[in-house]
């Protein structure tokens, strides 16, 4: 089946109007190949350059899982950097704007005590950097239990994070 339109993916009419009301209507070949796989459920690992579609490709499939009236951080996304951070949690704000998803972004730099209560009023999809997720893990701010999704963008800079301020503690 040839995908050229997001309408020929097996997403939500809440999701396809979120993307027409931003001018999305054609899927990039990273997000046609690999939506589908990821709405059935599988485990993914994409290589893609800067500019091919790969926060769509991941962020579509995340909104589209998420319960509506659960509670608790549903889904995990891990970045190495603020700015993409902030870009990957404006992306699905954007796309879960009509069904209603909350998406946060966590670093350093903010203030704990805030981000701690935007996280007790309630986050569907928790996007940061993994020190500030560390730090609020280990605090028991955030809570992993209901989480059944998990991203790692620019996976090989999350993993290579220089973590040497933990081993202090």
């Amino acid at each position: 089946m040839s995908i050229n339109e997001f309408t020929d993916l097996d997403i939500s009419g809440n999701i396809v109007k979120d993307l027409n009301y931003h001018g999305l209507t054609k899927p990039m070949p990273v997000q046609s190949k690999t939506i589908p796989q990821l709405i059935e459920g599988s485990d993914l690992i994409v290589e893609s350059k800067t500019g091919t579609g790969k926060t769509l490709a991941f962020s579509i499939p995340i909104v589209e899982a998420l319960d509506e009236g659960d509670a608790g951080v549903q889904a995990l996304v891990i970045t190495p950097t603020r700015e993409l951070a902030e870009q990957v949690c404006g992306e699905i704000k954007k796309i879960g704007h009509t069904k209603r998803i909350s998406a946060q972004a966590f670093y350093g730099g903010k203030n704990i005590q805030t981000q701690a209560k935007k996280l007790e009023n309630g986050v569907d999809v928790v996007v940061g950097t993994p020190g500030r997720l560390l730090d609020l893990i280990r605090r028991r701010i955030l809570s992993l239990e209901q989480v059944k999704i998990l991203v790692l963008d620019e996976a090989t800079a999350c993993l290579t994070w220089d973590s040497s301020w933990t081993s202090k503690k």
